[in-house]
């Protein structure tokens, strides 16, 4: 094995495990709320910039097609790669190549996918991670690092490249969802296999834990997606850009108009 690859940051095997809540994890949620400010806060700047813009696109892109590779590099020099669990099948490993797709294409079809469903599935995963390794382990970085960069690149095509959400494509986002999870779920069968945890909850504590037994708990993630994708919508119309901040503003507008 390639010594770059068999040392203790990078040992399937090493003991030390993830604690959810500890000062590493919430340094990496911070991480990302720090970035995602950066981008929001210079937004303007960073749109008059074609240099910086077109920077930030590639560097997203980067980061994820190095998180997808090294993650399938890591499975096979530590000989743990599994057809029941190394498959690009969880919503966030889908959403993480769709965000390459969507990013490099600047697609339209896909931006809905990834803010909605490459938010929700990215974000549940940072604040309650499905993780056995703890900082500074390779797949501690990995997951952090690339979950971060799903939800960046959402963030990216909206406030830089202007691309806006619809209530229709919540509903759209709805039907993807169910569509990819009944062909995940017939892979599940055949390979006896749980990705999308459609065969039963994490083996760690998750937010799955407080929404019933298998199979009422994915019920109760299509209602949790639903009122997410929606709140998540009222977010961006109300965020300057949205349908709802302009209308406000235009009311305001008339309003001083015809008080003067």
């Amino acid at each position: 094995m390639d010594r770059s690859w068999s040392g203790p940051w990078f040992d399937a095997n090493a003991p030390e495990g993830f604690e959810a809540f500890s000062p590493s994890h919430g340094l990496a949620v911070l991480g990302l709320i720090v970035c995602a400010l950066l981008l929001w806060l210079t937004r303007g700047w960073i749109r008059s910039n074609k240099p910086v813009s077109e920077g930030i696109r590639w560097l997203l892109i980067t980061v994820l097609i190095l998180s997808e590779v090294t993650l399938n590099i890591w499975y096979v020099m530590q000989h743990i790669w599994d057809v029941q669990t190394s498959l690009p099948l969880e919503l966030c490993s889908v959403t993480l190549l769709l965000s390459i797709l969507m990013l490099i294409f600047r697609s339209r079809w896909l931006y809905p996918i990834i803010l909605f469903a490459g938010i929700g599935g990215a974000l549940q995963a940072v604040l309650t991670p499905n993780l056995a390794y703890a900082f500074p382990h390779y797949r501690f970085i990995h997951f952090f690092v690339a979950h971060s960069a799903i939800i960046l690149a959402a963030l990216y095509m909206t406030w830089i490249e202007g691309l806006r959400p619809t209530w229709k494509s919540v509903g759209g986002v709805m039907l993807f969802l169910n569509g990819l999870a009944l062909m995940v779920w017939i892979v599940d069968d055949a390979l006896g296999a749980n990705y999308m945890f459609l065969a039963g909850k994490p083996s760690t504590p998750s937010i799955l834990d407080f929404l019933g037994p298998y199979p009422l708990y994915i019920v109760a993630e299509e209602v949790i997606a639903l009122l997410f994708f929606s709140l998540l919508m009222l977010l961006f119309e109300v965020l300057p850009g949205g349908r709802l901040y302009i209308r406000s503003r235009k009311g305001t507008v008339h309003s001083a108009d015809r008080s003067s």
